[in-house]
């Protein structure tokens, strides 16, 4: 046996050596080709995790810049004292006439340029479009609770606080859009829901149809119903009002019930925990998929972003490394080992971990001077991998700049008053209690409640624009008379609050006096050149040392309220030893 095994041995050595050369490289490229392999798949796994979670971001960012602003101008409007007044007495022509006027005025600045009013009372339903179509017939029509059609609203009510999203397609109204339903409330009363919309086409065509290769971007709810996709026959429309087994789900796209399950505990750690963005392979359409996940917590919704990562990243930039490889292998099989590794594996192993630290967030090194300097192939990759990821990095910055800069911005609206610049009853109470707060010795502090005599008829006699540009005058001369330490604010309306610095009951009425003739000294230009000259009723208040706001605007107004009944056009001034009783009047 072992003479025959003989006859077939090579004799010669160059034979041998050929022999012994091609079982080396058998016996060292089958394990390099698996290593390499591995090495491959984890580096492009690795790579599209950091994408991955990076896109989510960004889909989360856009998510956010698209409905963030109209759900907190809506939650300004369900809050205004206008519409409160009206919810309160829908029948009264005069609360009516300001609770419109006070929609109106926020209508243009929804990005939509509409409008819905729904008062809890009679269910009847305001509405106005970006065409002002229904000018003066604000009022479509009344809900009715056997109507299953307005199922939204009455589930809207049972979620209590704040703004919940819904897509829906209004069937008297002819239009499919994302509405912000938000609930108007007085206390533990529910006196209605009120809102916008924006276009769902324009919507999914501006924030979910983003053509990228490889990438799909959807929004879905708290219960995984598909609410925003580039498929508008995937969304679940009527969300509010479904049974959650009629629902279109997110679910129903994944192949393997364990992704169901991986993808609902996805959902709640994004939701419950401080990580942002969570990520995994899942199957999906016969296809393995990288499924990331964010949560848009202001707005109940999440954004899930399904990426092919073979398409986004082309497996065939690496097979020159392989015919390196092969090549460095068969020219010398003693050494393939060592060779290997300096050449292949050392140098992957750098890459590997440069990717590592840049998903760890370290983008330090994320530049083509830290690259592998070599000409090959690998040094080839590692130049395109710091190339992409210096472009990562730099796309990482900017997009953080963009989210500090667009939530500064929102912080802002939330604060001031759009129309005039000064702020609004939000950013006066932070004032207010700032000041309170350093407070110190017998440092006084007194409020005083401006308002517009006869505003009403500025706006009947000249217009809204008219009334508007009244109200933008009075915020400038109070913000010019009004010391760098004092606060100006806009109460609502055409009411104006002032916070004095360091008053006396005795320089009260001098001040109070002054800015009553800062306001009412000139007439007020409008527009198309007509003029109006205003007075304005003034009710003053000097603040008892740690009393709320809400105490003392209730006393302010309390004074205003007798300066009205006394004529208008004079400033009064509330008492405060009498307790309540009738304050103390000085006329202007």
């Amino acid at each position: 046996m072992i003479a025959a095994l003989g006859r077939f041995y090579p004799q010669g050595l160059r034979t041998r050596m050929l022999v012994l050369t091609l079982l080396a490289f058998v016996a060292v490229g089958v394990p390099a080709y698996i290593s390499f392999t591995w090495i491959v798949q984890s580096t492009i796994e690795r790579l599209g995790t950091l994408f991955a979670e990076k896109q989510v971001l960004f889909d989360r960012y856009r998510g956010m810049g698209a409905l963030l602003q109209e759900v907190t101008l809506a939650e300004t409007l369900a809050r205004a004292p206008i519409i409160l007044d009206w919810a309160r007495n829908e029948a009264d022509p005069e609360r009516r006439a300001r609770g419109l006027a006070e929609l109106e005025h926020y209508r243009l600045a929804f990005a939509d340029k509409s409008y819905f009013f729904v008062v809890a009372g009679s269910g009847n339903y305001y509405f106005n479009d970006a065409q002002n179509a229904y000018a003066g017939d604000q009022l479509r029509y009344t809900l009715s609770p056997d109507n299953p059609r307005d199922g939204w609203f009455y589930s809207t009510m049972a979620l209590g606080d704040g703004c919940h999203l819904n897509v829906d397609h209004d069937d008297v109204l002819r239009v499919t859009k994302v509405w912000f339903n938000c609930v108007v409330r007085d206390g533990d009363e529910v006196l209605g829901v009120l809102g916008s919309g924006l276009d769902l086409t324009s919507f999914i065509r501006e924030v979910v149809d983003i053509p990228q290769t490889g990438v799909e971007a959807m929004f879905v709810d708290r219960n995984g119903a598909l609410q925003a996709h580039r498929d508008e026959r995937l969304v679940d429309f009527h969300s509010l009002t479904k049974q959650i087994g009629a629902r279109k789900t997110i679910f129903a796209l994944l192949d393997r019930p364990q992704d169901e399950v991986a993808l609902r505990a996805m959902l709640e750690d994004v939701t419950t925990s401080d990580v942002e963005v969570e990520s995994r392979m899942m199957r999906i359409g016969g296809h393995d998929v990288l499924v990331g996940v964010g949560y848009l917590d202001r707005l109940g919704w999440y954004n899930i972003t399904f990426m092919d990562v073979d398409k986004i990243i082309d497996r065939r930039l690496f097979v020159p490394i392989g015919l390196l490889l092969a090549a460095v292998v068969l020219a010398a099989s003693l050494t393939v080992a060592f060779v290997f590794k300096r050449i292949v594996l050392d140098r992957l192993k750098l890459v590997e971990a440069r990717v590592a630290a840049i998903k760890a967030g370290n983008f330090a090194h994320a530049d083509s001077t830290h690259a592998d300097p070599a000409s090959d192939e690998i040094g080839r990759l590692s130049r395109a991998f710091a190339e992409m990821a210096h472009e990562v990095g730099g796309n990482t910055q900017m997009l953080e700049r963009e989210v500090r800069r667009r939530t500064e911005a929102l912080e802002a609206l939330a604060f001031v008053d759009q129309l005039t610049g000064i702020a609004n009853r939000r950013g006066f109470s932070d004032r207010f209690a700032a000041v309170s707060a350093e407070r110190k010795g017998a440092a006084q502090l007194a409020l005083l409640l401006i308002d517009v005599d006869h505003f009403k008829r500025i706006n009947d006699s000249f217009g809204h624009a008219a009334g508007d540009a009244v109200v933008v005058a009075v915020a400038q001369r109070l913000k010019d008379v009004a010391r760098s330490r004092d606060g100006v604010g806009r109460w609502g309306g055409d009411e104006f609050i002032v916070l004095i610095h360091d008053i006396g009951a005795q320089s009260l009425k001098a001040i109070a006096d002054a800015v009553q003739r800062a306001i009412t000294s000139a007439a007020i230009d409008l527009p198309g050149g007509q003029t109006a000259q205003i007075t304005v009723s003034v009710g003053a208040y000097l603040v008892v040392p740690d009393e709320s706001l809400e105490a003392a605007a209730d006393r302010a107004d309390t004074a205003l309220y007798r300066a009205k009944a006394e004529g208008r056009n004079r400033v009064v001034i509330y008492d405060p030893q009498r307790h309540g009783g009738s304050p103390m009047r000085l006329t202007a």
